[in-house]
């Protein structure tokens, strides 16, 4: 018969033994390689961008790159901010198209770093905006006091914390003062809001109310700019930090280059929200987006959370 102390002892040894064999599981985890058995996953947020499928309009890009530097991808949409995040930080995402506010919170954890942004005309900006029906009598930000908005996703850098952030700069409190809040999701469901009549005010970015005009979703007669956001890095990509050197280094190459590469089309070379644009940065300075969310310091976890909270009321 065992003594009760050796079967404890047993158990413990047992237990380091699974603890020990877990951890070094996770320390050596594999992340895909882009060859074509073991393409890089890729998963962009839901910033939709008026397009049916906003996979479809990034593909161009990735294909290129696939064509002339051989990597592979696998592309997909995450459900939504928090989603894309987690699955690059639970290691089922290799390549992410972030944001201002999204990026720095893998950098942070751990399990990201920065790829690379796209630029049109020398620059790697795109602004968020505040909406309003044309003939509203809204003219300025403290006209919404008592009106209803709609934001995009919490973690959206242009349909949620800079239109908040402006908010907040012009003395508003949008839990206390705002009317009726609306968490919609998407940029493209902030503008639908509008557009349909059931909000006063819609949040989103530039890009997507510009493509939503262009495809016909939104009648730019109808619709009028209240507030335009200061410049804003563009939503950067990242790349998984335990992708292998030669992979990371390959990225960084393919996305500064192939916009010139021979066979390439510069159709093909599509930013974010498959946007063409004239090329990729993957040398753009990183202390550039932790400056810009610097700016969103105001939107404190408290500013989120009575948001989230008013939104809920009925």
């Amino acid at each position: 018969m065992k003594k009760p102390w050796k079967s404890r002892m047993n158990l413990c040894l047992i237990g380091a033994c699974c603890f020990i064999l877990i951890t070094v599981a996770s320390l050596y985890a594999e992340v895909n390689d882009g060859t074509q058995s073991k393409p890089l996953r890729v998963m962009l947020v839901p910033s939709d961008t008026g397009a049916d499928s906003i996979a479809d309009d990034c593909k161009p890009v990735f294909n290129a790159i696939t064509q002339v530097y051989g990597l592979h991808f696998d592309i997909r949409v995450g459900t939504s901010f928090a989603a894309v995040v987690e699955g690059m930080c639970n290691e089922q995402v290799d390549v992410a198209w972030l944001g201002v506010v999204t990026l720095p919170i893998v950098v942070k954890r751990g399990c990201g770093e920065f790829l690379a942004l796209d630029v049109e005309k020398g620059q790697s900006v795109y602004y968020s905006g505040i909406f309003v029906a044309r003939n509203s009598n809204i003219k300025t930000l403290h006209d919404l006091k008592g009106k209803s908005v709609a934001f995009g996703d919490l973690l959206s850098t242009a349909a949620f914390n800079f239109p908040v952030a402006m908010l907040i700069d012009a003395g508003i409190d949008p839990a206390r003062d705002l009317g009726k809040i609306y968490m919609a999701g998407s940029h493209t469901n902030s503008l639908a809001a509008l557009r349909e009549g059931r909000v006063d005010a819609a949040c989103a970015s530039f890009n997507v109310y510009e493509k939503s005009v262009q495809n016909g979703i939104i009648d730019p007669k109808k619709v009028r700019v209240l507030k335009k956001s200061e410049p804003i890095p563009l939503p950067p990509m990242g790349m998984h930090v335990k992708l292998k050197p030669e992979v990371k280094a390959l990225l960084k190459k393919a996305f500064n280059n192939v916009h010139k590469a021979p066979g390439i089309k510069p159709d093909q070379i599509r930013g974010y929200g498959g946007k063409k644009v004239d090329r990729f940065d993957a040398d753009y300075p990183y202390k550039n987006i932790e400056t810009s969310l610097k700016k969103l310091s105001a939107v404190t976890d408290d500013v989120k959370a009575s948001i989230i909270k008013k939104a809920g009321e009925k």
